[in-house]
Order: C-alpha cells, then sequence, then structure tokens
C-alpha cells in the first residue's frame, strides 16, 4: 500500500459508518466540501462571535469523536440534506478538528487521499502558535500535498484577519507537530509562542506531535484527550524519543512504515480509555 492509498479510505474515526448515506449529493471539489461543512458545524470557542451563547447541551457536542456520531447528531437536529446550510444557531458544535475530520471524511469517500494534520495555527493571535487542526489532501493536478482550513468561513476570515488562501494555507501559517518541536529544539522558536489558553511550552508541542502521529495513524483523537507519554510539564520529556517522532511526522510518507511500527509503542498507540482533560475524567474512546 503506498502512503496516498492508506489516507483514500475512510476508517476507523473517518468512517461515516450507517449514515455514509448522508455523504450522497455532496459536491467533488476540495472547496465545495469546506463550505458544506462549514454549513453544518459551528466552532465551541468562536460562537460568540455569530451571536452565539451556546447550552450545556451544545458544549457536549465538541465530545464527539467519531464522524458516525457527528453525523447522526446533524441528522438528529436537521434532516435536510448535508449541503443545505444550518444557521449558525443550528449547527453542530465543534472545534478545529471536527471541521477538519468530518472534511477529511468526505474527501475520502470520494477517494481522494486526505488526512488530518494537528499542529498550530499563526493566524489566530498575532506572535502566537494557537493549538490547531486543519487538512492535509493530495492534489493531484499540483502533485503534492497541500493543507486546507475548512473552519474558515468569511466571517472567521474576517475576524482573524486571513489573507491567504483557507484551501493553500502557507506552510509557515500552519505548523505541523513536528514542525514546531524541531523549531523550539533548535533555538529557532521560542516553545512559550506554542500552546493555547494558559498552557504553553515545549510539554504542549510534545503532546501534539503524539496526537499528529495518532492521526497519520487514523485516530484523529480530541485535542484535549490525554495519553501515553503526553505530560503536563517540560520536565521529564524524553526528548529524543519526540525528536525522533517530530522526524517522522515531518516527512510522513517517506516513513510510513516507521509511523505504523511505531505506532505500536504503547507511549503512542490510542488506548480503549483516555484522560479527557476538559470534563476531567477517564473517557472511552468508542
Amino acid at each position: 500500500m503506498t502512503a496516498l492509498d492508506n489516507y483514500r479510505t475512510p476508517v476507523a474515526m473517518s468512517d461515516a459508518g450507517r449514515q455514509a448515506r448522508l455523504f450522497d449529493g455532496l459536491p467533488h471539489d476540495v472547496g465545495g466540501l469546506a463550505q458544506v461543512v462549514q454549513g453544518l458545524l459551528v466552532h465551541e470557542h468562536v460562537a460568540p462571535a455569530y451571536g452565539l451563547t451556546l447550552s450545556p447541551e451544545q458544549h457536549a457536542q465538541a465530545h464527539l469523536r467519531s464522524v458516525e456520531s457527528i453525523l447522526e447528531t446533524i441528522a438528529a437536529q436537521d434532516k435536510k440534506p448535508l449541503p443545505v446550510a444550518r444557521p449558525a444557531g443550528e449547527r453542530v458544535v465543534g472545534v478545529c478538528r471536527h471541521f477538519t475530520l468530518l472534511h477529511v471524511a468526505m474527501l475520502r469517500a470520494q477517494g481522494v487521499a486526505a488526512r488530518a494534520r494537528c499542529g498550530f495555527g499563526a493566524y489566530f493571535q498575532q506572535g502566537m502558535f494557537i493549538d490547531h487542526w486543519v487538512t492535509e489532501y493530495w492534489n493531484e493536478a499540483r502533485k503534492r500535498w497541500m493543507l486546507v482550513d475548512p473552519q474558515l468561513d468569511t466571517p472567521q476570515r474576517e475576524l482573524f484577519k486571513v489573507t491567504f488562501d483557507p484551501l493553500d494555507v502557507p506552510r509557515d501559517q500552519f505548523l505541523v507537530a513536528g514542525d514546531a518541536w524541531k523549531l523550539c529544539r533548535s533555538g529557532k522558536a521560542d516553545p512559550a509562542a506554542f500552546g493555547i489558553l494558559d498552557m504553553h511550552g515545549l510539554w504542549f508541542i510534545a503532546g501534539n506531535v503524539i496526537r499528529d502521529v495518532a492521526a497519520l495513524n487514523n485516530h484523529e483523537m480530541l485535542p484535549w484527550d490525554v495519553w501515553g507519554a503526553m505530560a503536563q510539564s517540560d520536565a521529564g520529556l524524553d526528548l529524543p524519543f519526540f525528536d525522533r517522532l517530530a522526524e517522522l511526522s515531518q516527512a510522513p510518507d517517506e516513513h510510513l512504515d516507521e509511523l505504523r511500527a511505531v505506532y505500536e509503542d504503547k507511549r503512542i498507540a490510542v488506548p480503549g480509555t483516555v484522560f479527557n482533560a476538559v470534563l476531567n475524567h477517564p473517557d472511552p474512546v468508542h
């Protein structure tokens, strides 16, 4: 199996399962699919920009893990076909990872090689790299992987003053976690600039390296799922271990077999139960 083949088929979290019929009638272009996703989801922490105050039940939707469960929730709220955009207040609530995973699932359902990437966006806060997820898909015409931010609709592009094309995010505007790790380890970037809310530092980047490696192995977890070698401080980080993980995830197509092999390591592999750091309790993955 080639690297592209590994990411052409919905599997595990990206499999629509019993809801696969909902993908019938979707547009067949990357941008069109991103627009559909934007009409189905609203970002939990950007909701106030749409004039929304979310209920506890809506906040709970941000903990949905699988595409199948996301689609079940969308359909339960509104039976209209997916391409029909819902009013902002009637969309399912998620975060960047949900926008990305749903977008990836749609692309894979159409045979397009796509994968979720965990890392840091430079376009949300001046001088900071904020915890974020985007889609990486294979552009057959250009013969290269391209980054897409399916979360960035027109209101958000205006809110965050985004000047680039969200369908071709520059690699210096979104850093996959391995790139962020390497920059900080080489002294070219300050680890304190990477994170979210009050959580910043090398330990946070290390956690995202593990999340990205898991996603490259088709396990796209919630941004606040904690397991394995993830730590809450820099003390005790196995630096050579993360150096190696970062190297593998920086060039995943060159290291596909090694990425699969390293995922056997219990420090990286997603267990049956993870710790949900937002809800502050253990959470079954399925």
